[in-house]
């Protein structure tokens, strides 16, 4: 078997960032577990909001929060009121003692260049029962408009169009330079929730190469 790196782990520090960042010798395990508790519990929360990512800082006695999302307007709510309890219910469930918990929302200009929403919107496409094929190519097409996208793959697996045996798909665009460090390939996955079970997503999107100044 083929030994399998995630893109944006492969690429920390040469082109990506760390999604946590903070330094804790003492409660290293413990303060991992609270990020991606937070993390699953902010995604399954604001399905409908198109998150593309949460990233945690964590200071002396202050926690910060920063929601990617290409609808900030369904988090945010009227007058900052979802916001508000949206960070009450997080230093509820997760805060701790003396620190104080700050939420950033950061609106996502062009979400098609986001591999996370694509993964997820090709999901709902395939939830409401439209063909597989079908709705990968209208995600190839909507996508490669961008000039910001060099290359695409997306690949789906599962019980594609509820047939009995479950098989593995793919289409691509363009180039996509998986083994060279400096390329800036963006990484998403979801999961499709049918009836005849689940259809997993991935979506890899070439941006270029980025090169240090």
């Amino acid at each position: 078997m083929a030994h399998k790196v995630h893109p944006k782990i492969f690429r920390i520090k040469e082109v990506q960032d760390w999604p946590s960042r903070w330094f804790d010798i003492k409660n290293f395990s413990k303060t991992l577990e609270s990020d991606c508790k937070i993390r699953e519990y902010i995604e399954d929360k604001l399905k409908e909001a198109g998150v593309q990512g949460v990233e945690i800082e964590r200071f002396a006695g202050k926690v910060r929060i920063i929601i990617n999302s290409a609808r900030p307007g369904v988090i945010i709510g009227r007058q900052g009121q979802g916001a508000e309890a949206l960070r009450k219910a997080l230093e509820g469930k997760f805060g701790t003692k003396g620190q104080e918990l700050k939420l950033e929302i950061r609106e996502i200009k062009n979400p098609w260049i986001n591999a996370t929403y694509v993964a997820q919107w090709i999901a709902l496409q395939i939830e409401k029962r439209i063909k597989y094929r079908r709705a990968l190519k209208q995600t190839l097409k909507k996508v490669t408009l961008n000039k910001e996208i060099k290359g695409i793959r997306i690949e789906i697996s599962g019980r594609l169009n509820g047939v009995t045996i479950s098989r593995r798909e793919w289409m691509s665009q363009g180039r996509l330079p998986r083994q060279t460090i400096r390329a800036d390939i963006d990484y998403g996955f979801a999961e499709a929730r049918c009836t005849y079970g689940t259809i997993g997503i991935k979506v890899w999107l070439y941006k270029g190469e980025k090169f240090e100044k």
